[in-house]
């Protein structure tokens, strides 16, 4: 069966039209979701009604689930009454801050950070907020000046798991540990092949071997070019019921907290590919 593939934007997304997640998938879909993951990064599947198990099945085409650090021993001990497979996110009504607000790749602090996140929302918010959007670092890449791109070439960011729990006033303590770890700064995608920019704010907070200062002008450079850049960004508007899968390899994202007063809730799983982020060859 061909599945109905409807691009969002010439360079980046798809929605995914002619498949039941929550039945098994025939081969044929399988592979054809996985050259559409590879050529579009962002696929939008609507209309579907999941168990978490369900969910998770899915997730497993596509690799091993990734657990996130904050249910690992490093952060809280082990309870056997949460799904430790299972990243909520869950909004309430009166909340301060939610989860995603500012740009970035999802826990890029890991020595191998998750290669696909798959978010399967349920609840909207009645005002018709929540929006994600996604910023593609392939094309990031390409449009820096070869200057900047040589400059970038051999450089290493620092990606530090406490840079982004402190944008939630999240502290540690003394008996709790987070990620942290060091990425080459132009990447290449393990499957593609493609160089593409891997530094985000939420996670990135250095450029070793250079002083503070020119880390500083550089990264916010590169955060601001992200940010004000719609050429390289698409806009995924949720409905209850849609699965959203997207490559944490070679893209950013921003869930858009546009909706003070409402609610909104989804479940996040993660996949890993077992590939630390390695240096592009000739970036």
């Amino acid at each position: 069966m061909t599945l109905q593939i409807d691009q969002i934007t010439p360079g980046l997304g798809a929605e995914i039209r002619g498949v039941n997640l929550a039945q098994p998938l025939l081969p044929d879909q399988i592979e054809q979701i996985k050259q559409a993951f590879l050529d579009h990064m962002v696929l939008v599947f609507r209309d579907q009604d999941l168990s978490r198990e369900q969910h998770k099945s899915f997730a497993r085409q596509f690799g091993e689930v990734h657990i996130h650090p904050s249910k690992r021993g490093g952060m809280s001990r082990p309870d056997p009454n949460i799904d430790v497979e299972i990243f909520l996110i869950d909004t309430k009504p009166d909340a301060k801050l939610t989860n995603g607000e500012a740009w970035h790749s999802d826990v890029s602090c890991e020595v191998i950070p998750p290669a696909a996140s798959l978010l399967y929302v349920t609840k909207v918010p009645e005002n018709g907020g929540g929006d994600t959007l996604f910023a593609n670092m392939y094309a990031a890449y390409d449009e820096l000046s070869e200057p900047l791109k040589l400059l970038l070439s051999d450089k290493t960011a620092f990606h530090d798991g406490e840079v982004d729990l402190r944008n939630y006033g999240v502290k540690l303590r003394k008996d709790q540990t987070y990620p942290s770890a060091s990425h080459p700064m132009i990447i290449a995608h393990p499957q593609t092949g493609r160089p593409l920019l891997f530094v985000n704010s939420s996670f990135t907070s250095h450029i070793e071997g250079l002083p503070k200062w020119e880390s500083d002008m550089i990264l916010n450079g590169l955060y601001q070019f992200i940010a004000n850049n719609p050429r390289i960004q698409c806009r995924v508007k949720w409905t209850p019921g849609t699965l959203t899968m997207w490559d944490n390899r070679c893209l950013q994202h921003q869930a858009v907290r546009d909706y003070a007063g409402f609610s909104r809730y989804g479940e996040r799983v993660s996949i890993l590919d077992g590939h630390a982020p390695t240096a592009a060859n000739g970036s």
